[in-house]
């Protein structure tokens, strides 16, 4: 399996994305519980996050994500996967 770095973008309803936010988070721990998602975070200066996902390929990645509560609400506006080597420390569970 590889590691996938995955972007979201959000929409600007801060409004929504707060509201949401809640049962977002609790979705992935339970990914991460299960050891598809490694790490996940807001990125500052836009509305977004990184996730830092395990799969078999972009599409499994994604795939993997489609069960998120901001992709249910279309918070999510936009999502891309690239795959990602480590190359210099250590990653959780890769």
């Amino acid at each position: 399996m590889a590691v996938f770095a995955v972007q979201y973008t959000y929409t600007d309803d801060a409004e929504r994305v707060q509201s949401v936010r809640p049962e977002h988070r609790e979705h992935l721990r339970e990914l991460h519980a299960e050891g598809t998602l490694l790490l996940a975070g807001p990125l500052s200066g836009a509305p977004g996050a990184l996730l830092i996902v395990r799969a078999d390929s972009e599409e499994a990645a994604l795939a993997a994500l489609d069960g998120d509560p901001f992709q249910r609400e279309r918070i999510i506006v936009d999502r891309s996967a690239r795959e990602w080597s480590v190359s210099i420390g250590d990653l959780p569970g890769a």
